[in-house]
């Protein structure tokens, strides 16, 4: 069986040629010229919302970010924001202490809910981390309820000695979870 049977068995010629012909081609035209205007405008309104879009240059920013530093996006900033914590802590005032012992606990209820461990409070976000704060979580867990006696009790006291060591786990805590 050739080609030109199997075409005339299945009439695929016929077809052909009433597709091509140049009566329907007349007749079509304008709905081609139609579908060609809608797609020459939903183009132009696909360009201009991309070049306006700060969304392509937070990418674009972000792969360059990463490749220039070789550390994921957004690490040196966490590291800055670390670094504030443990200065207070470096000052020596009670006070000081107080404030970096918070901003530990906001510092990784934030991290938590950049990971995915999303949770109505800070124990259940935690407990969502699962193994990776696992060793340490009843450390993290003392230490925001040592937080939340420094928030609920201004007279709260606090030494020296303990405070380094909230700090500590929750620094550790944060490396745990993708802050190193």
């Amino acid at each position: 069986m050739t080609w030109d049977n199997f075409y005339d068995f299945l009439h695929i010629k016929d077809f052909i040629y009433f597709i091509s012909s140049s009566q329907l081609q007349d007749m079509l035209f304008p709905v081609k010229l139609i579908f060609v205007i809608f797609s020459a405008f939903f183009l132009i309104f696909v360009i201009y919302f991309m070049l306006n879009s700060s969304w392509l240059q937070f990418k674009f920013l972000e792969d360059v970010t990463e490749f220039f530093s070789w550390q994921a996006y957004g690490q040196r900033e966490m590291q800055k924001q670390w670094n504030k914590i443990r200065k207070r802590i470096e000052s020596g005032a009670e006070s000081d202490y107080k404030l970096a012992i918070i901003d530990a606990d906001d510092f990784l209820a934030e991290i938590l809910d950049n990971r995915g461990y999303e949770g109505d409070t800070f124990e259940e976000s935690i407990q969502k981390a699962g193994r990776i704060v696992e060793p340490l979580l009843s450390e993290v867990l003392h230490a925001h309820e040592v937080r939340n006696a420094i928030v609920y009790n201004p007279n709260y006291k606090i030494p020296s000695a303990e405070a380094q060591k909230i700090l500590s786990t929750y620094e550790v805590a944060a490396n745990n979870i993708g802050l190193g």
